[in-house]
Order: structure tokens, then sequence, then C-alpha cells
């Protein structure tokens, strides 16, 4: 029988909560660097249709931030409510760093949105596109300060324990942690190409519908080149990050790569089915020494297994191995749609080749689906801790019955289900509509003299 813990409650529960919010956040993270660009591009060629796309992603940007905002909240209540053990313990370190990035980013995020979205008409061309890139920055930093945060629970130094209390020691330590490098370029290219494959995705939606011609060829290419710098930039973020999972968590490595005896030449798993009973695989398909050669960069290195570490230290195996193999495979599928675009673009068939234009539209939640598998492979694998090889998740929990913390999952579910629901089909009859041209004698927002003033209410509508 399902043995449903408090604890086990509580890790699904952060769970179905942290998979709503990392959407968002991973949207418009890019998103906001993507209408920086279009600001600019609009400074600079005075061309009308990077301020009509501006317009556009605008509004998809105001939607999305406002739930990420909604869904992060909710989260930092269960820190008290249900993970109280963490607080006290980690709260000397965790606090701060989850302090710093709302003094530093959200407040940074807050004041300059409302210039970017009511600033129109109000102020001259150039704050607007400052104000536009300071919200870009503040993204930014609120990124660098949850994986500093998130790596000092995977990676932990500059901390001494007293009673059982973490305090820091060196805050230079704390926030750059040996993962911490690697997790925040790795994260932020993913939140990058997230939006690129988003961008790319719905322009190659209009263009087989006949709709929106020139600002849809315009963001299609613009996709590509931005995918063909992104994502072998990813693999190679990858790479290193690997490294650096091998030298501090070998045990999460040996689970994402479905390895139970430790090898000389290891092969690289393209498919099993981990046994963790047995301590073995079923149904693999191996290529071999491929895995010591990714891994350690020498084809005969030694990749530990899962046999080295005691059956109460390793992470569930499964889960990891499979999520693992999700987000590269995605990654493998994009890089692999890039080099066909560039191929099309280049033999003059990017816009007429309708199986391409599929393809894209296909690989449109492609990103969403890579850093959700991203974040499954890493919070899993560090299993059975919360503070890796310290505090254990059992041990941070709140004493609370599962009746209480089940009935709250429910509520969280059924309400998370009705308002995401009803944004992302708001966000997708935005995004059906498309940008909406702005007729040439009429002056534009934001450009004009403030001789002719608009209200917020009006600009608010405007935006509807």
């Amino acid at each position: 029988m399902f043995d449903l813990s408090p604890v086990l409650l509580s890790r699904i529960q952060f769970g179905f909560v942290m998979s709503f919010h990392i959407l968002f956040p991973a949207f418009t993270i890019g998103l906001a660097s993507w209408l920086a660009f279009l600001g600019g591009a609009y400074l600079k060629t005075k061309r009308v249709i990077y301020r009509e796309l501006y317009l556009f992603w605008l509004k998809i940007f105001a939607v999305s931030f406002g739930l990420g905002v909604v869904s992060g909240i909710v989260m930092s209540f269960q820190f008290g409510t249900n993970w109280s053990e963490l607080s006290i313990r980690a709260g000397n370190i965790l606090g701060p760093l989850l302090s710093y990035e709302v003094l530093t980013a959200f407040f940074l995020e807050a004041s300059f949105l409302g210039v970017m979205l009511f600033g129109w008409r109000r102020v001259s061309p150039r704050i607007h596109f400052l104000a536009t890139c300071m919200v870009a920055l503040g993204t930014l930093l609120s990124t660098f300060w949850i994986i500093s945060a998130n790596s000092w629970m995977h990676t932990p130094q500059g901390y001494e324990i007293k009673d059982g209390v973490f305090f820091p020691v060196s805050w230079l330590e704390i926030v750059f942690n040996p993962s911490f490098p690697y997790r925040l370029v790795h994260m932020t290219l993913a939140a990058f190409i997230t939006t690129c494959f988003v961008i790319g995705g719905i322009s190659a939606v209009y263009l087989l519908k006949a709709r929106h011609r020139e600002g849809a060829v315009l963001q299609l290419k613009l996709a590509i080149v931005f995918g063909a710098i992104a994502v072998p930039l990813q693999i190679i973020a990858g790479d290193f990050h690997g490294l650096n999972v091998r030298e501090h968590q070998p045990m999460k490595l040996a689970a994402m790569e479905g390895h139970w005896e430790t090898k000389r030449g290891a092969p690289l798993l393209l498919w099993a089915v981990p046994d963790a009973k047995n301590e073995r695989n079923t149904q693999e398909i191996a290529i071999p020494k491929l895995g010591s050669l990714i891994l350690t960069h020498d084809i005969n290195g030694e990749v530990r297994g899962l046999k080295e570490f005691p059956r109460e230290e390793r992470p569930p195996v499964a889960p990891v191995f499979y999520a693992f193999r999700v987000m590269v495979g995605i990654g493998m599928a994009m890089l692999c749609l890039i080099v066909w675009s560039i191929v099309q673009w280049r033999r003059g068939r990017l816009e007429s080749s309708k199986a391409l234009l599929r393809a894209w539209m296909v690989l449109t939640p492609a990103g969403f689906v890579a850093v959700l598998a991203g974040w499954y492979t890493t919070e899993i694998g560090r299993q059975p801790y919360i503070i890796y090889g310290l505090m254990r998740t059992s041990e941070a929990a709140t004493a609370v019955d599962a009746t209480s913390v089940l009935t709250s999952l429910f509520v969280f579910g059924a309400v998370y289900l009705f308002v995401f629901t009803s944004g992302v089909i708001y966000l997708l009859k935005m995004l059906r509509k498309g940008p909406q041209p702005v007729e040439a004698h009429q002056q534009v927002p934001g450009f004009e003299t403030a001789s002719h003033p608009i209200s917020a209410g009006q600009h608010f509508e405007s935006l509807k």
C-alpha cells in the first residue's frame, strides 16, 4: 500500500506548486530580454514592425509576469507551513539570500514595470527603453539569487553548524558555491531558449495560416539565429554542469546515467528500465564507451555506480533517469530543428516548407517541458537530502498530520487549475490574435509629444 506520509504529501504539494511557477519565470526571463531587443531595434531603425511586435509581446509579458508572481507568493508560505524545520535550521542562510532577491530584483522589476506598461506617451522613448532594460535586468538578478540559494542546498559551503543550526561564515562562498556558476548559466540559457522556441513556434503558426507575414518572417529568422547560438552553448554548459555534478553529487550522476556498477569505459545508456530492488537495468540500449567519454572526457575514464553508496543514501533512480533523458532528448530535437531551419533558409524555402513550420509549431512548448524535466532531475536527484549530505528531507518537514497537508494540496490544486487554466486560455487568445498594425498616420505610443496625454486606464484598455 502506498504510504501517503506528511513528508511525501508536502513534497508533492511543493512540487505541484513549483511546477506551475517555474514555467512563468522560465518564459518571462527570456521575454523581458526579447522586449528590450525589440525596443532597442525600434529606436535604432524606426521600423514600425518592431514597435508592433513590442506592443504585442508586452501584453503577453504582463499576463505571464502576473501569473508568475501569484504562483511564487504561495511557495514562500510553504517554508513556514510545511518546511518549518528547514526554516529554523537553515534560515540564517536561505533567508538573507531570498531577501536579497526581493530587495534587488523584485523591487527593480516592480518599479520599472509600471513605466514599461503605462509609460507610453508619458516618458521619452529612451526612458521607456531604459525601463524595459531595467525589467530585463531585474529578471536576471532574480535568477541569480534564486539559483544561488538553491545551489547552496546542493553544494553547501561557507557555513558552520552550531546545535544543528546553520550559520554563515563566508557569504562569498555561500553565494558562489561550487555548483552555482554552472547552474546559473544552464538555467538562464534554458529560459532564453524556451522563449526563443515560443516566438519561433508562434511565428510558424502565423505563416502556416498566412497571417502577420512580415512580423512572422522576421521573428522566425531571429529565433533561428538566436537558437543557432544558444542551443550549442546550452549543450556545452550542460557538459560542464555534468562534470560538476560528477565531482560534488556522484550519487545523482549515477542515477541520471543509470549505472549500478562502477566501470571504466562505461557505456552511454540511451534507454533502460531501472530495477532498484534488484540493483540492475533491463531492456538496455547502450553505446559502448561513450558514457565515460562524455562524463570524464576519457574513453576509459571511471564512472561510479550506485552500488558504491548505501541504499538509504540513493535517490529514486527511475524518475531521475527518465527525466534526464527527456531533457536531453528535447535539446537534441531543438538542435536538429535549428540545423534544418538554417539549411532551408539558405535554400530560400524557410517560409514555404510546411513540414519545417509544423516542426516549429510542435516544438513551441518544448522549452517548458525541458525546464520541468531538468528541474525534476535536479531536485529528485538530490534526495533523500534537502541540504545535500547534511540534512534529510524528512528532517526538514513540519510536524503536521497528513490530513491537513492533503486538504491544502487539494485546495491548491483546485485554485491553481482554475487560475492558470484561465490565464493560459487568455494568453492563447492573445497569441491567436497576433500583433496588430498601427495606422501610418497615428502617432507612435511613447514617441509623440506630451500634448497628447493618455491615462493609465485608457492604456490598460488598449492592452486588453
